[in-house]
């Protein structure tokens, strides 16, 4: 693997030897910047300042030294920052796009965009795909939650941000990376109006994703404005390659130029002010603005990536400012408290109405984190605080940029609503698990999986009255937990073949899935029985639809899955010979089927979508010739109504005989029309894409089979709906053919159990109603008689117990599962005795319990005597059970634990 930090460091050093060559210094120099190094740092910055000695780093440069006294002559909010920045690349003649969503539904090693680079990764930055406009800007959202526990401290963290992209995809010969930091050095200077002998830009370079190029940083009294990116090289090979398309990368934080020209105490009152002072009056804050003042240039030094002990810093702060540690806390923690939840409901705003959804897996969960964390802090201060209406304040503010934003609002609150209950019912339910952990040492490691697995916040603990130690990094760590790189789906496959020297197969099922019988050259034979052919109507597994099945020639085709872009068919039978002309010929019956099938999943798709909301995607399908599933992404359980009403519209579309249209487009072309909701199924590969359009209903990127008209999916039955995890829930249902023997076989069986139960099947519901209270009466009794009956037993299995000089133990045999074995061997112990029970039923289960004041290890005992029965077993000292197929070895078992017992009790 490339170590592309390595890479980095020894290629800003030879940067760095040679900047004239690697930098665009160009620029500067005809600006009138002179190279300097950093008298404290050492790094190389260029300045237009003669008496400048330091660069601008804020360690460097004595912390943010514009807090109070902004050089910058131009003021500009957040929502004013980028209409001044995108009107002046607009004359410099770069094209100002809108954002993609945060949810990066284009690409399969992601969650959500982390920088506006990731708009244009894979496709653009690899120059298969044309960028949407070249040169060009765009206020692109972005979270991450690699910073979450510095958020509200330092004053100028998030973990949803604007990033200011400027980017340029260009081959060598037109890539002017010159221009492109003069464009900057114009926005710094006439755009926001900073003297130049104010800015610093540093020399540096950047590595990831296999790409390295320089890159040069712009500072202003201590904070960094932005990063401008020359990406030129390949390095996945380990050496530096030229790439063909060399790209500009420029990432600016909207918030930076608003906080710098505001010159406010923390960034979050220019950035979001209106939110600000909305919660100031909510919760009654008054900020120390004199404290703040103080403070917030040293507020960096908090950053808990960059400091081994946070509580050492706080008491360097302090001392610094001349206040107690206390009181510098008790001021600045609240503050902190009151704008993470500025920052996180304006992430989740975004986030929420971009379709993503908060969960226990995944980037879901990192959402879920900003929840409950919003209302830890809500509940450990107080305040009278809704998350959304502060979403609601948030989007009224962005409208100007983010119209879009003020649409999903009720959504945005439904799902809110669902997360605030989940939290109170996480609240009750760990009341029991809280109380265990009283008087018990709690380890990180401990309260990380408490949360990941049980929700149970520090917070929870503290308000319970324990006693934590949470490290300052929590929420870091808890988010790396979850951050992934999702690695691309893959079709299952029968082996990996070369096939180099092969062409693509060309794919004749698009155009007409009633194309049942075509001709073919045969290119290819691999073992005898993998087929590949110049064109083909089979259908490859794929987009979770299963394969079309069938004949070439007098072969039978019996699977079909694709290689890159070959399609191989797998036969039983007599291959035909390579460069011979074959017959297919392709199930027909299965093949419609298929086609319903695919065609409904879309239509059910597109109609929850219209009726539970645009945070509806798909998250998982499959097509067999019996029926089909669509999971979805939704907040709760589908009740019977919501399925019935589904059924119904789904129904109206068949109605309706709205034409399926089929379209194979460039990719961007696909996307400027249809946006990313393309991306139902995931990541799509290629330049080119396939795209299937139901009406206004539903669009999205698909290899499938697809009907030529809704009308001929027939009819759509939903056989039930499952909740498969957090946020994700299961429609099974049946189209055409299917949908009509799945609603004779239900009449079949309803004509069955009216048989049954002598009933007209109208009478059926009352008569079963009837059968299940008189059911649930019975079993209360036999419940009754059971507990009688263990008690019975319990009392005569205790009077076999064995006393020693330490306690006493107890062997016996009952007939009984594993389950009712263990429920026995509990009741049954005392603080003073140890059970070895032996349950005998299909196999022997041993179940060993040791009581608390004791000191054996039962499971050393279990293990062995689960040996002798032939099978095995552990746990831990106090509980532990197994089993043994050995029925016959039984009487020797017993005497054995008997033997083990008496003799651990007699130390």
């Amino acid at each position: 693997m490339v170590d592309e930090k390595r890479m980095k460091a020894e290629f800003r050093k030879k940067a760095q030897a040679d900047p004239e060559k690697y930098y665009p210094v160009q620029t500067l120099i005809e600006a009138g910047f002179e190279r300097r190094q950093c008298k404290r740092c050492g790094n190389y910055f260029w300045s237009a300042s003669p008496e400048r000695e330091v660069c601008g780093e804020p360690e460097c440069s004595g912390g943010y030294t514009f807090i109070g006294n902004s050089p910058a002559k131009e003021k500009m909010d957040f929502i004013q920052t980028w209409k001044k920045f995108s009107r002046l690349f607009k004359k410099l003649g770069y094209t100002p796009i809108k954002r993609y969503p945060i949810a990066a539904r284009w690409r399969d090693d992601t969650d959500f965009v982390q920088a506006s680079i990731y708009d244009f990764q894979p496709y653009v930055v690899t120059g298969e795909v044309e960028p949407p406009a070249n040169p060009l800007v765009v206020p692109q959202f972005c979270v991450r939650f690699n910073d979450i526990d510095n958020v509200g401290i330092t004053g100028r963290h998030y973990t949803g941000f604007v990033m200011i992209g400027q980017h340029a995809f260009e081959p060598p010969e037109s890539y002017a990376p010159e221009d492109y930091l003069h464009h900057i050095y114009l926005w710094l200077t006439q755009g926001m109006k900073i003297p130049k002998e104010e800015i610093q830009f540093h020399e540096d370079a950047w590595a990831g994703g296999g790409n390295l190029g320089p890159s040069m940083e712009f500072f202003s009294r201590g904070l960094e404005i932005g990063n401008q990116v020359y990406m030129q090289y390949d390095i996945t090979s380990g050496e530096l390659r030229e790439l063909s398309i060399k790209v500009l990368d420029m990432g600016m934080g909207q918030e930076r130029p608003a906080w710098f020209t505001y010159a406010t105490n923390t960034s979050y009152e220019a950035v979001f002010a209106d939110v600000v002072k909305k919660l100031y009056a909510r919760t009654g804050i008054k900020p120390d603005h004199e404290l703040m003042r103080r403070f917030l240039p040293y507020s960096g030094l908090l950053n808990v990536d960059e400091r081994s002990s946070i509580e050492e810093t706080w008491r360097e702060v302090a001392s610094k400012i001349g206040v107690d540690v206390e009181e510098l806390k008790e001021k600045v923690l609240p503050l902190a408290a009151l704008y993470s939840i500025g920052d996180h409901t304006r992430s989740l705003l975004v986030a929420l109405a971009d379709g993503a959804l908060p969960s226990n897996v995944g980037g879901g969960y990192n959402l879920r984190v900003l929840v409950r964390r919003s209302l830890d802090f809500i509940a450990k201060h107080g305040w009278d605080v809704s998350l959304a209406e502060v979403c609601e304040w948030h989007a009224r503010y962005l409208k100007p940029q983010y119209p879009e934003l003020l649409e999903h609002l009720d959504e945005v609150a439904k799902i809110l609503a669902v997360e605030e209950r989940k939290y109170a019912e996480t609240k009750r339910r760990s009341r029991e698990i809280v109380a265990k952990l009283k008087g018990k040492r709690i380890t990180v490691e401990k309260l990380l999986e408490l949360y990941d697995s049980h929700g149970i916040s520090p917070e929870m603990l503290a308000e319970a009255g324990l006693e934590v130690e949470v490290p300052e990094d929590f929420y870091i760590r808890l988010a790396a937990r979850h951050e992934r790189s999702r690695e691309a789906a893959q079709i299952k496959k029968f082996k990996e073949f070369d096939i180099s020297g092969l062409p693509a197969t060309e794919i004749l099922y698009y155009d007409d899935y009633l194309l049942l019988e075509f001709e073919a050259r045969v290119l290819r034979v691999y073992e005898g029985k993998y087929v590949v052919l110049d064109r083909t109507a089979f259908y490859p597994t794929s987009g979770g639809q299963i394969a079309d099945r069938g004949y070439l020639g007098d072969a039978r085709v019996v699977d079909v899955f694709k290689q890159s872009n070959v399609v191989f068919h797998r036969i039983e039978g007599e291959p035909p010979k390579e460069g011979s002309v074959v017959k297919g010929k392709i199930d027909a019956e299965r093949r419609v089927q298929l086609a319903q099938h695919h065609t409904a999943t879309h239509i059910i798709n597109g109609v929850a979508r219209s009726l539970l909301g645009e945070h509806v995607w798909q998250a998982g399908a499959e097509k067999t010739p019996e029926k089909a599933r669509l999971d979805i992404t939704h907040y709760e359980s589908l009740s019977s109504e919501e399925l019935s009403r589904i059924e119904e519209l789904a129904n109206e579309v068949i109605a309706k005989a709205i034409p399926v249209k089929s379209m194979l487009l460039p990719r961007n072309e696909a996307e400027k029309r249809y946006g990313f909701r393309l991306y139902q199924g995931g990541a799509v590969p290629g330049k080119t894409i396939r795209v299937v359009k139901i009406g206004d209903l539903d669009t999205e990127a698909c290899g499938g089979t697809h009907l030529k008209n809704t009308r001929e999916a027939r009819l759509i039955k939903i056989i039930g709906s499952t909740k498969i995890q957090d946020g994700v829930v299961r429609i099974e249902f049946a189209a055409g053919k299917a949908a009509f023997e799945y609603i004779r076989e239900r009449e079949r069986l309803l004509t069955l159990a009216s048989e049954k139960l002598s009933v007209n099947p109208e009478q059926l519901p009352e008569t079963v109603e009837k059968f299940f209270r008189e059911w649930k009466a019975l079993r209360k009794e036999v419940e009754k008689l059971r507990e009688e009956i263990a008690e019975l037993k319990k009392a005569e299995l205790e009077k076999q117990a064995v006393s020693t000089a330490e306690g006493e133990y107890l062997v016996a045999q009952i007939d009984a599962a594993m389950e009712e074995t263990i429920k026995a061997a509990q009741a049954l112990v005392a603080p003073k005795r140890a059970v070895i029970l032996f349950g005998v039923a299909d196999k022997v289960y041993v179940a060993g319990v040791r009581g608390k004041e004791l000191d054996l290890d039962i499971s050393r005992i279990v293990r062995e005597v689960c040996s002798l029965l032939g099978g095995g077993g552990g746990g831990k000292a106090e509980f532990a059970q197994g089993a043994g197929k050995n029925k016959d070895k039984l009487a020797e078992a017993k005497t054995l634990a008997e033997e083990k017992l008496r003799e651990a009790l007699a130390q």
